[in-house]
């Protein structure tokens, strides 16, 4: 194996880079930009051929942490983010996008790749926290709006952080006496994250994931920067913390399965209200991070054909979802509108970005001949396994709900589709996409169509953990599957064109909990502030004042006696005045001492 590959972490070269293409012309830079991202993907690809192991390895505050830690999920990582961002690259040049922003998009994608090759729990939660903050100067970058969503975006990741921060202590803590001290925090050295660090752990890892009451910062976030940076924030943060939660519960368990089904259908649901398209996509970030969430919950009843299902999952969604944001990026780009009710007719003028666009699509809802068919049925299948509160025809809750989520998102792109590329008359001609965004959203599609088809999706089982055992159970264009997924088709056109009118009333009507958590917390952390102030003001009030009449007393003894009702003649010498402080000063600091 070339010493290069082994030696040279891939986040090395990335954030190099990064510095290159603010100090090349803009043309220069991104070429170096894009050879970078390309050496991710190349080296994970050549590092697949049996080069697996611990490379960069040294020690921090007495323990030992690895720096560069290659296996099969790590590599499967590595190639998908690596092909991505070359792709993103490429689109991002096509799209003008500022040097600052591809920029910050490299150190980004540097400190997430830092993240999937980190082998311990220290060196995960440094590069974690690396990839907040990186994230996050790429959202302020844009300025305007996506300034205060950056805040909030910075205030939920800060909290996630430090929930996982303090899951890793108590891990460490918990480790002492059962391995040898210096290799605690050494995924090689334990099987998951500790017991007593689970609900921490849970937290941190599932803001990132979009948890539930813990996802607003998606659909605030990712529609208000640059649309070139909205394609890089689109597929990192959520994918990596689902590698993460692997790594924190390997086992999987009944409680992410369920939880990951509810996702599916509460983001289907709320991207149906969405008349802004990079908000529509943005909730079905959490939609599909559900699927995959259930793929690892089930783990703990099916085993490893699910966990296979959910980073297979995974793979597809960094492909697919970019390819929308992309196709997204270039109507907005073009047009510069950013409701899709005033869009409408495009397909004539667009025909790249429409076709694009169907590619996603077709990739998202799980058509037969694209990648989200196989890795979603895999999912699907593994919770027909489930007969856990069962329902109609004998099928587990879960299974419903990723039914039901199914069905959402095919109405989803369906609305989707329909307001962009045919609603109305045809107002706007504008161009469609420029040589290198066409570039950037050939690669990703490409990728979508050659793992999707009945030929060729081999290939993605072979990229996956656990083929040799999941293999020979995989059969994704059975009868049975092709029946489903028309089934879904059918129903998703006929929900939405039933449903149009009152999605429309709904939409209208029916906010998310960032409706009520944000104002909370704004008026809590305002009265928060309102409160310490007064009370500093009160005290800061009471002491001058005690320190006026102190002075008035000492500057007026016998007036303050006669307020008191002390009617008596003071009158003293200097010296003795003197005397009667110097003792009253001594008494002072003698119960001062004593204290």
């Amino acid at each position: 194996m070339n010493p290069i590959l082994t030696s040279l972490p891939p986040y090395v070269v990335l954030a190099a880079a990064a510095f290159l293409v603010l100090g090349l012309p803009r043309r220069a830079g991104h070429a170096a930009a894009a050879l970078a991202t390309a050496f991710t993907f190349a080296q994970a690809v050549l590092l697949g051929d049996g080069g697996t192991g611990a490379y960069v390895a040294t020690q921090l505050f007495g323990f030992d942490v690895i720096l560069f830690n290659v296996d099969q999920f790590s590599l499967l990582m590595g190639v998908v983010v690596g092909f991505l961002a070359t792709a993103a690259v490429l689109y991002a040049y096509g799209t003008e996008a500022p040097k600052w922003v591809t920029a910050f998009a490299l150190i980004y994608v540097s400190s997430t790749v830092g993240t999937i090759y980190a082998g311990d729990w220290l060196t995960l939660i440094f590069f974690w926290e690396l990839m907040a903050v990186t994230s996050t100067l790429l959202v302020w970058q844009y300025g305007g709006k996506a300034v205060r969503a950056g805040y909030r975006y910075a205030l939920f990741h800060g909290i996630g952080g430090t929930f996982l921060l303090g899951a890793v202590v108590v891990h460490g803590a918990s480790m002492l006496g059962s391995v040898p001290a210096g290799e605690i925090f050494l995924f090689s050295s334990t099987t998951g994250i500790h017991a007593s660090a689970t609900l921490l752990a849970a937290i941190g890892i599932g803001v990132n994931c979009g948890f539930i009451f813990l996802h607003t910062w998606l659909p605030d976030t990712y529609p208000r920067p640059h649309v070139a940076a909205s394609v890089f924030l689109s597929v990192f943060t959520t994918k990596t913390a689902v590698y993460v939660m692997y790594r924190a519960f390997p086992e999987g368990g009944m409680w992410l399965a369920y939880l990951g089904g509810f996702m599916a259908v509460y983001g289907a649901f709320f991207a149906l209200l969405q008349y802004d398209p990079r908000r529509l996509l943005s909730y079905h970030i959490q939609a599909q991070v559900g699927y995959m969430l259930a793929g690892l919950g089930l783990a703990t009843a099916v085993g490893d054909f699910a966990v296979t299902g959910g980073f297979a999952h995974l793979f597809n969604n960094v492909l697919y979802k970019s390819l929308l944001f992309m196709a997204v990026g270039v109507v907005i780009y073009r047009t510069g509108v950013e409701d899709i009710r005033d869009m409408g007719g495009l397909w004539r003028v667009m025909p790249v970005t429409f076709l694009v666009y169907l590619v996603g699509a077709a990739s998202i809802t799980a058509v037969p001949g694209f990648n989200g068919f196989i890795s979603k049925g895999m999912v699907i299948d593994s919770a027909h396994e489930i007969h856990n509160f069962e329902l109609l025809f004998g099928e587990g809750l879960l299974w419903w709900l990723l039914i039901l989520g199914g069905v959402g998102t095919f109405m989803s792109f369906i609305k989707l589709g329909y307001y962009m590329f045919f609603h109305g008359s045809a107002t706007l001609s504008p161009k469609d996409a420029t040589r290198f965004q066409t570039v950037g959203m050939v690669l990703a599609g490409g990728a979508c169509v050659f793992f999707g088809t009945p030929f060729t999706y081999g290939y993605l089982v072979e990229l996956m953990p656990f083929t040799a055992e999941v293999a020979p159970e995989l059969h994704p264009y059975s009868t049975s599957h092709l029946t489903e997924s028309a089934a879904l088709l059918v129903a998703g056109f006929v929900g939405f064109f039933a449903l149009k009118r009152p999605l429309g009333w709904l939409a209208h009507h029916m906010r998310d909990v960032d409706a009520v958590t944000y104002p909370a917390a704004f008026y809590l952390a305002r009265g928060s502030v309102w409160g310490v102030t007064e009370l500093w003001a009160a005290v800061d009030r009471a002491v001058m004042n005690a320190i006026a009449a102190v002075e008035w007393t000492a500057m007026h003894p016998r007036e303050a006696l006669g307020r008191a009702g002390v009617d008596v003649e003071i009158r003293t010498g200097i010296g003795r005045s003197v005397l009667f402080l110097t003792l009253a000063a001594g008494v002072a600091l003698f119960v001062f001492v004593l204290g």
